[in-house]
């Protein structure tokens, strides 16, 4: 029993390495592709209108309700001990260093990621992508390359948008609903957040954007089975996308930690 569980432990072992380093000879291939002999734009332009324009909506929404939440659960902590005119200030500073990169994140990998790994796994169950190396055309330099940098790109600009949209819900919760100055509301903000906060933000999300992108469009390229296969690699890329999103998101809080009162 012993000796079963410990070949079986390290037959998992050995897989997860090897599958490590095939995502990671992916990723470089990926990579590679955007300098030589670099991406073509009207799949990279493609892919943004695909990751970027059609996650807004989604975006904006999320950003509404969690501005809005975070307006009114502060607003009645600080109300205690009398200082409301903080929401605005905490609100930013949750929005930009963590909420927005990672929420939107998120939201970005369920819609879009889903989205390529299923279309990408698809089209490697049909052969596609073997016919497409008959046609002497890269599959992963046409598929994943164009997808991961359109992330890269599109996703710090999305959390960017989430960014505004939260801070200007927080600001109307706290203006109507506890009768803040407007003045002061403004300056708490600045009091509180840096530039610094909202670059480091947008410095996770293009992170996270390539995390996202790569892992999807490696499941889907190493998809088997039919059509099970199919959903199989779509559930596992997104669930590891995140996992790995919510994983970096601790180290690089941590990298970019700073005194808020300097």
């Amino acid at each position: 029993m012993f000796v079963r569980l410990v070949s079986k432990f390290g037959s998992l072992l050995s897989d997860s390495f090897l599958n490590f380093e095939r995502y990671l000879k992916f990723t470089y291939s990926a990579f590679r592709q955007i300098f030589i002999p670099r991406v073509d734009m009207k799949l990279l332009i493609a892919q943004m209108e695909f990751v970027g324009v059609r996650s807004f909506g989604i975006i904006i929404l999320a950003a509404i309700m969690v501005g809005g939440v975070f307006g009114i659960q502060f607003g009645n902590i600080f109300r205690t001990f009398g200082v409301e005119s903080l929401i605005g200030a905490a609100a930013t500073f949750a929005l930009s260093k963590e909420l927005a990169p990672v929420l939107g994140s998120f939201l970005v990998t369920g819609r879009a990621g889903s989205a390529m790994a299923a279309e990408i796994a698809n089209m490697k169950i049909n052969e596609q992508l073997d016919a497409m190396r008959v046609m002497a055309v890269n599959p992963i330099g046409y598929l994943a390359t164009p997808r991961i940098l359109a992330s890269i790109l599109m996703v710090p600009l999305l959390a960017a948008f989430f960014i505004l949209v939260g801070v200007l819900s927080a600001y109307t919760v706290g203006v109507i609903l506890y009768e803040i100055d407007v003045g002061i509301f403004i300056e708490k903000i600045q009091w509180i957040n840096k530039p610094r906060d909202i670059i480091e933000g947008l410095q996770k999300a293009a992170i996270f954007g390539a995390i996202y992108s790569s892992i999807c469009c490696y499941k889907g390229f190493y998809a088997t089975g039919g059509a099970r296969g199919v959903g199989r690699a779509t559930t596992n890329a997104v669930v590891i996308s995140l996992v790995v999103i919510l994983v970096s998101d601790y180290f690089l809080s941590y990298l970019q930690m700073r005194k808020i009162f300097p």
